[in-house]
């Protein structure tokens, strides 16, 4: 196992492959859904089940949610309606749904926000290496973030899948003819950007982000011998590796 910390970090060469996650790792976004999520629970105000008992319900609908119509804002809002018709105890008017669906679209209205040094930390790294987006959730939103965001400079390419799982990263692989000795994941998510990437034969950084989306969370995965899993606490960090 190869998991570093900041005291013994190492510093890797020139040309490497680095394939960036987007939301949470570049910019905010969690913290808008949570926000929206806190309005609706109030607004719900359900008089026997506890809000950690109304979130885990929504937790549930979310999960069945993307399995049948996959990430984004629209699967989210699909999420909201649901719960609240599931947990409501009258009758679900019309009026109930559209003030829901109004908690979802504030997090559509967000300006983008970049978590801090990205944009200068972007700038050095792919000065020195390949940088590649490789985010997940519908494509047509994620690339209209990543439109807004000004980052497209930085990047060679955008991979915008429906999952991540270690198939995504090995087609990507592919694509880009990159070598998975010189090649990293980096991200906030545990279940998405790091277990994966590791299990595709990538080296990975894992990024903590304390608004990390619940349904990310999962153990780190023990690196292969040979691979290198590094824990950062920011962005900019990066720098001090590559």
């Amino acid at each position: 196992m190869r998991l570093f910390t900041i005291e013994s970090m190492p510093q890797f060469p020139a040309g490497q492959t680095l394939l960036i996650d987007a939301d949470d790792t570049l910019w905010e976004n969690n913290v808008y859904f949570e926000r929206a999520i806190a309005a609706f629970i109030g607004y719900l105000n359900h008089d026997t089940c506890t809000p950690d008992e109304v979130r885990q319900t929504l937790n549930g609908v979310e999960r069945e949610t993307i399995l049948a119509h996959g990430y984004g804002l629209t699967s989210f809002t699909r999420s909201l309606v649901t719960c609240y018709e599931r947990l409501s105890p009258g009758p679900v008017t019309e009026e109930n749904r559209e003030r829901i669906r109004g908690f979802a679209q504030t997090i559509a209205d967000q300006e983008i926000e970049l978590l801090p040094g990205v944009k200068e930390t972007l700038a050095e790294l792919a000065g020195r290496h390949r940088v590649i987006l490789m985010t997940k959730g519908n494509h047509a939103e994620q690339a209209d973030k990543f439109a807004r965001s000004g980052l497209q400079p930085f990047f060679s390419a955008i991979e915008i899948v429906a999952e991540k799982d270690p198939e995504a990263y090995r087609q990507a692989m592919a694509r880009h003819e990159f070598a998975p000795h010189t090649s990293w994941m980096i991200g906030n998510s545990p279940k998405s950007d790091i277990n994966p990437a590791l299990a595709a034969g990538l080296h990975a950084v894992h990024l903590f982000h304390k608004d990390t989306w619940v349904l990310e969370h999962a153990e780190l995965d023990v690196p292969s011998p040979g691979q290198h899993l590094i824990e950062l606490d920011s962005f900019a960090r990066l720098i001090t590796i590559f």
